[in-house]
């Protein structure tokens, strides 16, 4: 019987609005470095690779607000040096970096919400295990998704970060259910899929850009019944 849903936060229930570019592309022009979108979309696949990079080389920054936030300002401390700006790097790139803590530069797929209302009429609990800073919490308050959630845990609130087993246990524990009893939703293999299964927990790989080849990854959380093999 399955007693709680969690779900990853990044690309399984949020994506940025309008988009990473765009969100960029304003902070810098309210500076007075005016850029077109199409140059800052050539310069994000490098600053992706940036992040990537970062992430092989060590994911515990997602453990601590101060690291997290400094392999982000390093992030678009790149974008603006790319774009030719370099004085003000890193002053931009920390206000990009606070612009994406406000709650109306991020929206929710459109099957979040019916999804959450699906499983709560069906008595499961709700949660959110994410690798994220200490704003989430903040920012689904302010998206109005907090008040249908049982329990947050952001990774630089707690100390410990996917696939860790401890993060998944913690929130088993926070929400009060076995993990043996838990569903986790997520985007990343070795983060979502690992770390929830290496404690019990049942995984479900969500693919909403279809980027992998993957026949066991679902597109959209409208399916995430029929994965799980539940029946009206």
């Amino acid at each position: 019987m399955i007693k709680a849903v969690f779900f990853d936060v990044g690309n399984t229930l949020l994506f940025p609005y309008p988009s990473v570019s765009e969100v960029c592309r304003q902070v810098l022009a309210r500076s007075g470095h005016e850029r077109e979108l199409e140059d800052i979309d050539r310069y994000i696949p490098l600053v992706d690779a940036y992040y990537e990079d970062t992430y092989r080389a060590d994911d515990t920054f997602w453990t601590s607000e101060h690291r997290t936030s400094e392999v982000w300002v390093g992030m678009y401390s790149l974008l603006c040096r790319e774009l030719g700006i370099e004085e003000d790097a890193e002053k931009l790139a920390r206000d990009v970096y606070d612009e994406f803590g406000d709650s109306s530069r991020w929206r929710a797929y459109d099957d979040v919400l019916p999804a959450f209302q699906r499983f709560s009429d069906r008595g499961a609990r709700l949660g959110v295990i994410s690798n994220w800073d200490d704003r989430l919490e903040d920012i689904l308050k302010g998206m109005g998704l907090a008040e249908m959630l049982d329990v947050i845990v952001s990774s630089a609130s707690v100390g410990m970060h996917k696939p860790d087993p401890r993060i998944f246990e913690h929130a088993c524990e926070m929400i009060g259910v076995a993990p043996a009893e838990a569903v986790h939703v997520g985007d990343h293999h070795y983060a979502d899929i690992l770390g929830a299964s290496s404690v019990g927990m049942t995984p479900v790989l969500i693919d909403r850009q279809r980027a992998h080849e993957n026949d066991s990854a679902i597109s959209t959380l409208d399916s995430l019944e029929s994965e799980l093999g539940l029946t009206e």
